[in-house]
């Protein structure tokens, strides 16, 4: 069998995406490779396909077990044999897994990082033909990663312990260049095939919405109105925010569940096989929940919050329209977002030097340096909230990739209407008010500056003789919500530093001079009002759902979540094509022979239902 009827047969599909080729030549040739692609690109197929027709079995190293269930459950359907390793299985099952995979039952075997150097894998692994070693989530390896595992370093030491060294392939969703270079140095990946995809998801819509503290919860709430019936994430800051936010959905009759670190290991394994098998359409979590999910039919991310940066968000919202349909990934921005992570990146600072005899720990200068380097990505994720161009572009800029135009076309700055104002002078006062009062001896509070700006003669003002200050009253027409907002840009752009929480005090920043003295200028947009996607119904909604209600008896029968049986875009294409024989079934995006075979009778059936109905 040959690679494009192997695609064909177990994937359902005529031709490879963009990079899927290159990588899977590779690998078939015996060249390790490195795939960089955005979530929903088509990674699993550039090492599932290889496997399925190298000599010997394909050890795939995952850091999620609701990954390998997914993966597995999925390549099982599509009649690969596979199978998983970690600690969801009983130390029996562990065994036979093992003793099967001995004989050859399995061509790939999905393996926690965590059991990789156990005295029963390493027995395992010295004898069996190992074909290939997979690393997933290969970002995880590095320090500089945004999910830095220390079990990833043991990946390098099992390889090593291999009788015969086999073709190594590592992939991932997001990766800087230092990100890049740590997987290929710490693997040893040996002349590697670098395969780097676009980063630009043309499906998905791309918003940031301005909002306080008090309109967050009304946004959510407009926001999922527009998402009525379909599956998403919520995505929160803190356990505190996803118990409330939860809570605040189910108290509204809305089927949400929850994931966090503070619950325990069985309630989160429910929570999530609720949210798979769609019996909980809404998911409220924490930045722990998501690495790997294969649920392809998640309409909507939304963070609740905003992310450390802008790598962990584009993972995140990468979640959403993974089977390539239209999806809507919104960004609620808050005034307190940036002190808070802050307040969170100082706290991992500490625990890291504290604990640095342990796994997770380092030394203080490497603590300080990640928590310099992370606070600069910070900076730069507040940028992307509170800046003047294309939500798209900035974001591809970022990962090094260059767009025509400067417009997309599809996120919430292009179709908006967002107006790009001038609030330079404004800085200035802000900036002149806080010198004023320090240069009289006084640390300033928040409150009293905002005070002085309005020209408000308070308690503390006449105390203080501040009414008789240059800047008294100079920015009298603002509100304090408006002053909030141009206080959080000018911390984004490093212009001015808050220390405390309680009774925040205002300093400038030496780097503000050249915006004092008019060396710099000072745009910010202007919030518009909320635009969510503008996407065209391929279908009508009767008949996906049709569709959908034969999907969901099939995955019952199966014991599988329904999109693990086809994906929606499969249903689009079924109500687009309306096959009506196997052979015009098997031309159906993600229609393979093994699919046709178990479920072609049912499927034909549902189209042809479709076409009695008027």
């Amino acid at each position: 069998m040959d690679k494009y009827t192997a695609l064909q047969t177990y994937f359902g599909h005529d031709a490879f995406r963009e990079g899927q080729e290159s990588l899977v030549d590779a690998l078939l040739s015996g060249r390790d490779a490195l795939g960089i692609m955005p979530t929903g690109a088509g990674k699993s197929v550039c090492y599932q396909l290889p496997a399925l027709l190298l000599e010997g079995v394909t050890l795939v190293i995952s850091p999620l077990i609701a990954l390998m269930k997914d993966q597995v459950s999925a390549l099982v359907q599509n009649g690969i044999p596979a199978a998983y390793l970690n600690s969801s299985l009983s130390a029996g099952q562990q065994a036979e897994v093992l003793r099967r995979a001995q004989q050859g039952a399995y061509r790939l075997i999905y393996v926690a990082p965590e059991r990789l150097l156990t005295e029963r894998f390493l027995a395992f692994v010295r004898t069996a033909p190992i074909a290939m070693v997979t690393v997933d989530e290969a970002h995880c390896i590095s320090q500089w990663g945004q999910d830095f595992r220390p079990s990833y370093l043991d990946i390098r030491t099992l390889i090593d312990a291999l009788p015969t060294r086999p073709v190594v392939s590592a992939f991932t969703a997001t990766a800087t260049e230092q990100v890049q270079q740590d997987i290929i140095r710490l693997l040893d990946l040996r002349q590697p095939c670098l395969v780097r995809t676009s980063f630009d998801r043309k499906n998905l819509f791309f918003g940031v919405q301005t909002v306080t503290k008090g309109e967050k919860e009304d946004a959510m709430l407009g926001f999922l109105a527009r998402h009525k019936g379909e599956s998403g994430i919520i995505y929160c800051i803190s356990r505190k925010a996803v118990e409330e936010v939860c809570l605040t959905l189910q108290n509204l009759g809305l089927p949400a569940t929850r994931y966090h670190a503070g619950l325990s290991q069985e309630e989160r394994q429910r929570n999530q096989t609720e949210f798979l098998y769609d019996r909980a359409a809404i998911m409220v979590a924490t930045n722990a929940f998501g690495m790997g999910i294969d649920k392809s039919n998640v309409s909507f991310v939304l963070h609740y919050n905003m992310p450390q940066n802008l790598e962990s968000y584009y993972q995140e919202a990468g979640r959403a329209g993974r089977d390539g349909t239209p999806a809507e990934c919104m960004l609620l921005y808050g005034k307190g977002d940036i002190m808070t992570n802050k307040f969170l990146l100082m706290t991992n600072k500490f625990l890291l030097a504290r604990n640095r005899d342990d796994a997770d720990g380092v030394d203080e200068a490497t603590a300080e340096l990640l928590y310099r380097r992370n606070l600069s990505k910070l900076n730069r994720m507040a940028d992307y909230c509170s800046g003047t161009r294309c939500l798209r572009k900035d974001l591809l800029t970022y990962f090094g990739e260059q767009t025509e135009g400067e417009s997309c076309g599809n996120c919430s700055y292009c179709l908006s209407g967002y107006r790009t104002v001038d609030r330079t002078v404004e800085a200035q006062k802000l900036l002149s008010c806080v010198l004023r009062i320090r240069q009289r001896g006084y640390r300033p509070a928040q409150a009293l500056v905002w005070d002085c700006l309005r020209g408000i003669s308070s308690e503390a003002v006449m105390q203080l003789r501040l009414s008789d200050l240059s800047t008294f009253g100079l920015l009298r027409e603002m509100r304090e919500e408006e002053l909030n907002a141009l206080r959080d840009i000018l911390i984004t752009y490093g212009y001015l530093s808050v220390e405390g929480t309680a009774l925040p005090i205002l300093t400038v920043t030496e780097r503000a001079r050249a915006l004092l003295r008019g060396q710099r200028t000072l745009s910010v947009r202007v919030p518009p009002d909320p635009v969510g996607r503008q996407a065209a119904v391929t279908v009508s909604p009767e008949q996906m759902q049709a569709l959908k209600a034969v999907r969901t008896r099939l995955a019952k029968r199966a014991g599988v979540p329904a999109f693990v049986i086809c994906s929606d875009a499969t249903l689009i294409d079924l109500c687009v094509k309306r096959p009506h024989t196997r052979a015009e079934l098997l031309r159906v995006k993600g229609i393979g022979v093994a699919k046709a075979d178990k479920y072609g009778s049912e499927l034909l059936a549902a189209v042809r239902q479709l076409d009695r109905e008027p």
